[in-house]
């Protein structure tokens, strides 16, 4: 079922204790495959939810030009605190400059920090060129990450069927695809999963089965 396919997400700057509560409920009745909610949350939120729900959470995010440094000390603060599964926000300026290596790195850094926890990359799709994608494909690859994810959602632009498209052709074997950012119908959702997605970032689709 989509439903399980989902991180029932909830990252707006505004969301207060009763707003991530409320999330959290909602994926436990519905059996989501996680909830993603901002780092500060994360501790309130694995003491409400325990083992029955699977916490996940944002690490550079949205913009992803804090450090290498800055980042692995957010994973491991945000595992401490009881997360389950980390999303990262690549260093676009990086990779804007052809910097690849350093982008590789940094991602395997994160990955390393994880100690075995899933590490999903938000490349930001919204802002790359083709052959950017494409590279990003291989990047993630080689950094052995566990997702590639196309968006934040906090870019002007979300998941297309063409990117995930294109994930499916150009990640390798071991790395599954997030969509995330403006997924709005079930239609939609139906469609990314069959392009290849096997995880959907979006707070929608639970509202709208209980709708």
């Amino acid at each position: 079922m989509i439903l399980s396919k989902v991180d029932h997400t909830l990252l707006k700057q505004t969301a207060v204790w009763e707003d991530i509560r409320k999330l959290c409920d909602e994926a436990m009745t519905y059996h989501t495959a996680s909830v993603c909610i901002p780092p500060c949350f994360v501790r309130r939120a694995k003491e409400y939810v325990g083992d029955r729900m699977k916490i996940c959470t944002v690490i550079g995010f949205p913009n992803g030009y804090s450090t290498t440094a800055v980042k692995v000390f957010e994973t491991e603060d945000a595992l401490k605190a009881g997360a389950d599964e980390i999303d990262m926000v690549i260093n676009i300026n990086a990779l804007k400059e052809k910097r690849y290596d350093l982008v590789e790195e940094e991602i395997r850094a994160v990955k390393q920090a994880c100690k075995g926890h899933i590490l999903k990359v938000i490349i930001e799709t919204c802002f790359l060129t083709e052959d950017e994608k494409k590279r990003m494909c291989r990047i993630v690859t080689e950094a052995g990450a566990d997702f590639i994810k196309t968006s934040t959602g906090f870019a002007g632009g979300g998941a297309t069927f063409g990117d995930v498209a294109l994930m499916a052709e150009y990640v390798g074997p071991d790395v599954r695809i997030k969509a995330a950012g403006g997924i709005s119908t079930m239609a939609d959702a139906e469609r990314f999963l069959e392009l290849g997605a096997s995880r959907l970032g979006t707070s929608r689709i639970v509202q709208m089965v209980k709708g």
